[in-house]
């Protein structure tokens, strides 16, 4: 990656990726700041308020059974495992139908669509494999990924997006749930080709209209979360799009959160695809699993 002028951040600075190669920012832990452009207390009572909906149940199943809930009943039944019959399959396992891609570097393998390079076979710039079954406006979207290769490796699965054939073919423009080797931008919110790092993993973010991101709250703490990340192993990623709020989660928890009021900016509908990104090493990206429920 090449990093170009620090952006303010409400009040910090955070580094702008290229479409090439991005290089380690390990310590780097941005602060926000209130500054003008930021929301105000009462704004951030509301973003709060209707981000409240996509509240997860805690992990490990329902609290022990006999502590006293309101008017002394137990709360042993207070939430549903949701089921996933509304969930339709993007991929079938066994063929690239119905998704558009480069055969120089895309495949299907052992139930897997991957994506692959190698030193001296990269992409011009990053591309993506992009799904042709339409373009989703509110939406539960669900898949498992890995990534392996050297530790450049760098993916991506992209949402409410467009083409920029004006670019090359195959090349996107939109959201992007983050997935890179060395855990470090893996579970942010980014936008490629467009307004950049719009929410870090632990943050929950909001964008007023032509504004910059500025901090709401935390999700969690971004070391606590990168552990829950697999290495070199499957790990579930999930995209929950509805309206302007966007959650992200790996492995059961939420890695970022982001109410994007920026009218101008935000994109909300459009294209679905898995990015495989020009590095300057080996890589794989492999996706599996991946199912829909649009809402």
């Amino acid at each position: 990656m090449k990093l170009t002028a620090p952006v303010p951040f409400c009040g910090a600075a955070l580094p702008r990726r290229a479409t090439g190669f991005r290089p380690s920012h390990a310590g780097r832990k941005p602060g926000i700041a209130a500054r003008k452009g930021c929301p105000t207390m009462s704004m951030l009572s509301l973003i709060l308020l209707a981000s409240s909906a996509f509240a997860q149940p805690p992990q490990g199943g329902p609290p022990p059974a006999g502590r006293g809930g309101r008017g002394g009943g137990g709360r042993g039944n207070m939430f549903i495992t949701l089921d996933e019959a509304a969930f339709k399959p993007m991929f079938d396992g066994k063929s690239l139908e119905g998704w558009d891609c480069d055969s120089n570097f895309w495949r299907v393998t052992d139930g897997a669509i991957v994506g692959e390079t190698t030193a001296d076979h990269q992409p011009p710039q990053n591309i993506f494999c992009i799904w042709r079954g339409g373009k989703p406006a509110d939406f539960d979207l669900k898949l498992q990924y890995k990534i392996t290769g050297a530790d450049t490796g760098n993916s991506g699965v992209q949402y409410r997006s467009v083409e920029m054939p004006e670019v090359a073919k195959w090349v996107m423009k939109g959201y992007q749930a983050d997935i890179d080797s060395r855990q470090q931008y893996t579970g942010q919110i980014y936008e490629e080709r467009g307004r950049g790092f719009l929410a870090l993993r632990g943050q929950f973010n909001y964008i007023g209209d032509g504004q910059k991101p500025g901090n709401v709250g935390s999700v969690g703490d971004n070391g606590e979360l990168k552990a829950f990340i697999k290495i070199n192993d499957w790990n579930d990623i999930e995209v929950i799009a509805r309206g302007n709020t966007i959650v992200q989660l790996i492995n059961g928890h939420v890695m970022s959160q982001l109410v994007d009021d920026d009218k101008s900016g935000r994109k909300m509908d459009g294209l679905i695809g898995i990015q495989l990104h020009k590095t300057t090493g080996p890589m794989k990206i492999e996706a599996r699993n991946i199912r829909i429920k649009e809402m």
